[in-house]
C-alpha cells in the first residue's frame, strides 16, 4: 500500500480594501536574498502549518504569529494566522532591529486580522443563505 500524501495547508496574502496586498508589496522592497528567504520560511508554513514552531516561528498573542528570519543583525517578521479555511493569512511584514515587536506592528496585525475574519464570516452567511433558499428553507 502505498504512502498516504502529507496534508498541506494553504497561505494567502491579507488584501486591503483597495485591493493592495501589504505583505506582497514589502516583500517586492526586500533585497533579492532577503526576500527568498522570507519567502522559504513562509514555504514552511505550506507544509508543516501551525505545527511549525520556535526557532521559525512564534506566537505574537492569540492566533496572531510570527514567521522569523534573521540575517546578520537585522531580523525579517511576517506576522499571520490561520483562518478557519485552513490558510495562513499573511497580515504584515515588517524589519525590526530590536528584540521586542513594536505595539504598532502587532495593532497593524489584528487590525488585519479582524477584517478577514468580518469577510469570511460575510461570505460565510452568504453561502447559507443561498443553501437556505435552494433547499426552500
Amino acid at each position: 500500500m502505498g504512502e498516504e500524501p502529507a496534508a498541506t495547508w494553504n497561505v494567502d496574502f491579507y488584501r486591503e480594501d483597495d485591493g493592495s496586498f501589504p505583505v506582497r508589496a514589502w516583500l517586492d522592497d526586500l533585497p533579492e536574498e532577503a526576500r527568498g528567504k522570507v519567502i522559504a520560511r513562509v514555504d514552511l508554513l505550506k507544509k508543516g502549518g501551525p505545527a511549525v514552531d520556535f526557532p521559525y516561528t512564534s506566537q505574537i498573542e492569540g492566533r496572531l504569529r510570527e514567521a522569523r528570519l534573521r540575517m546578520g543583525k537585522t531580523r525579517y517578521r511576517v506576522l499571520y494566522f490561520f483562518d478557519r479555511e485552513r490558510t495562513a493569512i499573511l497580515l504584515h511584514g515588517f524589519t525590526k532591529k530590536t528584540a521586542a515587536i513594536e505595539e504598532a506592528d502587532k495593532r497593524v496585525g489584528r487590525t488585519r486580522m479582524a477584517k478577514h475574519e468580518a469577510r469570511l464570516a460575510a461570505m460565510r452567511a452568504g453561502r447559507d443563505g443561498k443553501q437556505r433558499g435552494k433547499r426552500g428553507v
